[in-house]
């Protein structure tokens, strides 16, 4: 059974009033052809009233996304930029940084540009820079429900190693609000690698707007820097976009269901009756979650941002012992789930994370040497 345009249909229902499944739902591999964005592949996915654009030449990040025709994602200035483009040095990742519903950030070095184990490392790593090898895109039947799947390869690797593959699966289903990526990074190489991972998860307007929310299972905070612990109070509430606005970055410790996951969520209670996009991930996978509040003209975006690891470079996670490693032919996997919340879901998405939680409300902490103890 779908729920599709408000109704419950069968999937012979469904097929006695369509010529082709593209009417409602699919995935087209496109090429685009026009300045900075020429020659970058995407995959156009549709599962009915739920849209988005997966730049494939882009280390499978996922760019624009809609719900029934509004905007989800902060688009920036850039746009989609091809990986021909890619500025390594200091903060020249930015040039390219499209901002859009999720961008990765890794894989053997993100966070500040720094210098670490003899490497001049900037802004965030190579991987949303790297082309994928694009394995499977389809569209089927699975008994009653059509699945939409999207999977690739995206590797990075230089002679003398690292040799490190990112294998991505992209996954939603006609009638449903949610996306679902699958992660598996292997070590191909035979050396110890470092390993650092980011999902840069960005939420614009009509979403962030004067009255939206952040909402998520925090049980304590810490500010980045002074900037950020000026009005560290109001970090989970959103103003209009002011002029010279500053970023605040939040680091959060986040509680978990049964199950070990975690949840945040940007809702409009007045968008549409009620509009929302949430993020559920394990923290036994990613045991970090960064809050990005930058209420700015133009740059007008927060992110929510599910890693392994924190933002301020390699060298900091190295002295605080807390940089993970991936083994020669080892694999990790990293799930995550992207989804739209409507009307009542967000009622029941806020009663979820109270339960979790226990009702007490977020507690901070000043000092960042305690927040990593």
């Amino acid at each position: 059974m779908v729920h599709l345009y408000e109704q419950d249909l069968t999937k012979d229902e469904l097929l006695r009033q369509i010529g082709s499944m593209e009417q409602v739902a699919g995935v087209k591999i496109l090429e685009l052809s026009n300045g900075f964005e020429r020659n970058v592949r995407v995959a156009m996915i549709r599962n009915g009233e739920l849209s988005f654009l997966t730049a494939i030449d882009r280390g499978m990040d996922i760019v624009n996304a809609e719900y029934r025709g509004v905007p989800l994602s902060w688009i920036s200035p850039t746009g989609i930029v091809a990986p021909s483009f890619y500025e390594p040095e200091g903060l020249g990742w930015l040039r390219g940084f499209s901002g859009g519903l999720m961008t990765t950030c890794g894989l053997t070095y993100m966070g500040a540009p720094t210098f670490d184990d003899g490497e001049n490392l900037g802004l965030h790593g190579r991987i949303s820079y790297s082309p994928a090898n694009l394995l499977y895109a389809d569209a089927y039947w699975d008994g009653e429900n059509y699945k939409i799947v999207l999977e690739g390869e995206i590797r990075e690797s230089r002679v003398f190693e690292p040799n490190i593959v990112l294998k991505r699966r992209i996954t939603t289903f006609l009638g449903e609000r949610r996306i679902i990526i699958h992660d598996a990074v292997t070590n191909r190489g035979w050396k110890n690698q470092p390993l650092m991972i980011l999902y840069h998860i960005n939420i614009g307007f009509p979403l962030l707007k004067e009255g939206s929310r952040f909402l998520s299972t925090t049980n304590y905070f810490a500010p980045r820097e002074q900037e950020a612990l000026e009005g560290a109070e109001d970090f989970a509430n959103v103003h209009e976009p002011t002029p010279g606005y500053r970023e605040k970055v939040y680091f959060h410790s986040m509680l978990t269901d049964n199950a070990g996951n975690a949840y945040s969520a940007i809702v409009n209670d007045k968008l549409l009756g009620g509009l929302g996009v949430y993020v559920k991930y394990n923290k036994r996978e990613l045991a970090r979650f960064i809050q990005w509040k930058m209420l700015g003209e133009g740059t007008y975006v927060m992110g929510m941002e599910p890693a392994n690891s924190l933002v301020l470079g390699r060298d900091k996670e190295r002295a605080w012992k807390t940089l993970e490693y991936i083994k020669p032919q080892e694999a990790r996997e990293f799930n995550l789930e992207i989804g739209v919340l409507v009307g009542r879901d967000i009622v029941r998405f806020e009663e979820k994370i109270n339960n979790i939680v226990e009702m007490k409300k977020p507690q901070m902490v000043e000092n960042l040497e305690r927040f990593i103890e």
